[in-house]
């Protein structure tokens, strides 16, 4: 999960310091613990003030050494190390880690040779040409850090919807609170559960706006204010991103909210099919138009008022079922609310079981039991177990013998946990040639199997189509995980031909994933619902490192449901028997 705070920034750093000067095992337990820290949020201070450095130590990925450390940022605003360290090499490191392809020990070989320190620094470099002519570089390897830095920049704007939502429920809560506000929530692209944001749009109900106002603009989540009025305001947030608020009389909140909640082709199409019908819609609600109205402006129509109180209200009176949020994108949904055939979406908190989990075998922070206890926790009946294998020493992998142990255990936690299933699986790296990391003898051994891609991004469309439909092949093999490989701003898919993946889906009963991970929501849900045009099952997971990561179900959720996924199309919303009973088959 990407950092999410100041303290997740500097934990993170302390990785990238580790690892270039060669240590064995900080690097990873700082970025575990770094990961640990941006799913908890405000939970980690809260923690610290109840209980300190004993307290923080009981938090999965967190050793006494780090939670000293995070008491010292606590108590005194900054840790001492972490200051030597930008002492010695004052480099955002941060900054740059987010840039694809710029590992560690580039980092350092750019500051060594070319005293670069951040991104703007980069640029310059990148502008004359400079980086080429580095030891082991080359002009390819320059091209490829410009486009990568270009999709960064593209994206940076913008904001993953999974780091964004919990900003905007908190400040939802905040401005509830208020004895004046009679209702308030977010629009626009948070509602409608896009991947990334650019801003949170808020709408309130009050008798008495400007008091709701001066609460807004006075959020702790306010950095500055851009504009103050009576009705709406538009402030800066410490995060980087504007949020605006629209209060408006409770009456008028069911137009308000639809009003502000499709992007921009909805809109526009639901007010040309309201004038055809003689209506006129706004902001404050559906309007009759009488004959001398037509043609002249919104504002100089009589108020003939017809509905305004729900959204619900709106689309009946225009003939047609209410879409949800997530599939007002101006694409067909108004034809098929017209003839009242939208799907029954995947409700939230329809999952029952998460097939892609990460233990402290490999490169997990917290050991089997703690995850299935938090997973138990976030009312999940299953887990399955796929700690990577062998090929990816980066992470742990496991090989043959220890995945055998790694069984043992889980056999005896099946013995003590009551009402709760760990399955025994693998996420098996797909080698270059098609084929698995892992014997087929110890991939029958196992309850799920789940296979990704993890190396050589860079084949072509036909050699990578062709490797991953021959992984998909294999007998043994029930689902193929983060199928495009993306990370959103910061890694482009990979080049698969989809359609055939899809087909190879259907011919071999392999499901396919959509991971809940904010950086990769892939499946995208362009693919879903192509996926469930053609009968192909899918599994919502979160691909969890932590049991904090149980949480990100929902974001899974959401893009299942924009791409028009009933709760019949996801597996897992099964239960674990009925899980085994299809795989078996």
């Amino acid at each position: 999960m990407k950092p999410s705070n100041k303290l997740s920034k500097i934990l993170l750093e302390f990785s990238i310091y580790h690892t270039i000067k060669g240590d064995s095992f900080k690097p990873r337990a700082y970025e575990m613990a770094s990961e640990s820290v941006a799913a908890l949020g405000n939970e980690i201070k809260q923690t610290w003030q109840s209980g300190g450095i004993k307290a923080l130590k009981d938090l999965p990925g967190i050793g006494e050494s780090i939670a000293e450390k995070i008491d010292e940022f606590y108590r005194t605003g900054k840790i001492k190390t972490y200051a030597k360290i930008k002492k010695e090499f004052p480099v955002d490191m941060y900054e740059l880690s987010q840039i694809e392809g710029l590992g560690p020990k580039h980092i350092a070989e750019l500051w060594k040779y070319l005293k670069v320190k951040n991104i703007n620094d980069l640029k310059k470099a990148l502008a004359n040409n400079k980086l080429k002519d580095l030891p082991r570089w080359g002009k390819k390897s320059q091209d490829k850090i410009a486009r990568q830095l270009k999709l960064y920049e593209q994206s940076s704007k913008r904001m993953l919807l999974g780091h964004i939502l919990p900003i905007a429920d908190d400040m939802v809560d905040n401005l509830s609170q208020i004895n004046d506000v009679k209702r308030c929530t977010y629009a626009g692209s948070i509602r409608r559960r896009e991947e990334t944001c650019g801003d949170i749009d808020l709408i309130a109900t009050s008798n008495h706006p400007q008091k709701v106002i001066n609460a807004f603009c006075n959020l702790p989540q306010v950095k500055s204010v851009h504009e103050k009025g009576k009705t709406k305001a538009s402030v800066r947030l410490h995060m980087g991103i504007d949020a605006d608020i629209r209060v408006v009389k409770d009456e008028v909140y069911g137009a308000t909210l639809q009003y502000f909640t499709g992007n921009k082709r909805h809109n526009v199409l639901l007010r040309q099919h309201a004038q055809k019908k003689g209506f006129t819609l706004s902001e404050y609600g559906l309007f009759k138009l009488k004959r001398s109205d037509i043609g002249r402006k919104t504002s100089d129509v009589g108020r003939n008022l017809v509905a305004c109180k729900t959204e619900e209200q709106i689309y009946s009176k225009l003939g047609m079922d209410t879409p949800p949020p997530e599939l007002r994108i101006g694409e067909d949904e108004l034809e098929a609310a017209k003839k009242h055939k939208l799907p029954k979406l995947l409700p939230y908190g329809s999952i029952r079981g998460d097939l892609q989990v990460q233990s402290n075998w490999s490169d997990g922070s917290a050991s089997i039991e703690e995850l299935a206890r938090a997973a138990k926790k976030q009312r999940l009946d299953y887990i399955a177990i796929t700690d990577h294998t062998k090929s990816l020493t980066i992470a742990g992998g496991l090989d043959e013998k220890r995945l055998a142990r790694q069984g043992k255990e889980i056999d005896k936690l099946n013995k003590k946990l009551r009402s709760f299933k760990i399955l025994k699986g693998t996420e098996c790296d797909i080698l270059k040639d098609g084929k698995l990391d892992l014997s087929d003898t110890a991939l029958a051994k196992l309850d799920f199997v789940g296979i990704s891609v993890h190396s050589q991004f860079g084949l072509s469309e036909k050699d990578q189509t062709t490797r991953v439909i021959k992984a998909m092949s294999n007998p043994h093999v029930h689902c193929l995980f983060h199928p495009t490989c993306r990370l959103i701003g910061k890694r482009e898919a990979i080049k698969l031909n989809m359609d055939e993946i899809i087909a190879a889906a259907k011919k071999y009963h392999v499901l396919l994933e959509i991971n809940s991970m904010p950086e990769r929501m892939d499946l995208n849900d362009r693919w879903v619902r192509a996926a469930i045009n053609a009968k192909v099952k899918l599994v919502i997971n979160t691909d969890a490192h932590s049991p904090d990561h149980f949480t990100l179900l929902q974001l899974g959720e959401s893009t299942a449901r924009r791409g028009w996924a009933t709760k019949k199309d996801i597996l897992n919303t099964k239960s674990a028997e009925q899980l085994l009973s299809w795989l078996n088959k």
